[in-house]
């Protein structure tokens, strides 16, 4: 009898090892297969920015020469919004592996929660804008979702933002539209709770009735900073957040917020 249950505890231990090397298997080889296409869609990107370069600043971070089609669509991004319609814009953070398209899909919020670019199943998901934020307009605050991935993919970079030596080594984020480029500054980063009745509704925030809402959103915004940058956006600018998972926190959130200065 105690040799079968040996034999039998044996079988059971191979067959879940087994089965766990075959999960972790398969999430590394999905997770490689997700990471090569976004590296071919940023082959894209910057393929089509080649052609746009201003021969007088060639090693300008953006392109200075704005080529659009018949709708105008930049031709930096006209082909991978041709793949994917959600498509509503460009995020990358020089210094990062933030390198990504950003998509919206307003009437399925989650949608690409755990979605590739290409619709399939993905632990990482895409980078996706909230709902009710206008990208384009813009709104007075755009915020943009994303994994905080344990293999640094995703938003996983922006944890390095909770030290100011992240900041000051790099404190801008390019956010382009399908119609605009544009740079935005580091204002706040902060820690909140994402519980129904708990934490600030940074997401919520999308366009201030008045210029003492909007200062009210910079204020709360730059209390709970981890540090002070000593910027202090304006009513008028137009503000982006960055958000992703936190874990000091009960249903923790971490929060870059920039405001756009070109």
């Amino acid at each position: 009898m105690k040799k079968v249950l040996f034999t039998v505890t044996v079988l059971l231990l191979v067959a879940a090892f087994g089965i766990s090397a075959f999960l972790v298997g398969s999430y590394v080889l999905n997770g490689k297969k997700q990471e090569e296409k976004f590296d071919n869609l940023s082959e894209i990107v910057a393929n089509a920015e080649a052609e746009n370069v201003d021969p007088e600043d060639p090693e300008a971070t953006h392109p200075r020469i704005e080529l659009r089609d018949e709708n105008g669509i930049l031709k930096s991004y006209k082909e991978i919004h041709e793949m994917n319609p959600d498509t509503v814009g460009w995020l990358k953070m020089e210094g990062t592996e933030i390198d990504y398209p950003v998509m919206q899909t307003p009437n399925d919020p989650g949608f690409y929660l755990y979605r590739d670019f290409d619709k399939g199943n993905s632990d990482r998901g895409c980078i996706f804008a909230w709902e009710a934020a206008d990208v384009t307009e813009p709104s007075d605050n755009i915020t943009l979702f994303g994994h905080n991935m344990r293999d640094g993919s995703m938003f996983a970079s922006l944890n390095a933002y909770t030290d100011k030596s992240a900041w000051e080594t790099n404190s801008l984020i390019f956010f382009d539209t399908l119609t605009e480029y544009h740079t935005y500054k580091i204002f706040a980063v902060f820690k909140t709770e994402a519980s129904v009745d708990k934490g600030f509704k940074y997401h919520q925030f999308v366009d201030a009735a008045d210029e003492e809402e909007f200062d009210e959103f910079v204020s709360t915004c730059k209390e709970l900073s981890f540090y002070d940058t000593g910027i202090t956006p304006v009513y008028g600018d137009k503000l982006l957040c960055l958000s992703t998972c936190e874990y000091t926190l009960e249903n923790g959130r971490l929060v870059v917020a920039a405001v756009r200065i070109t």
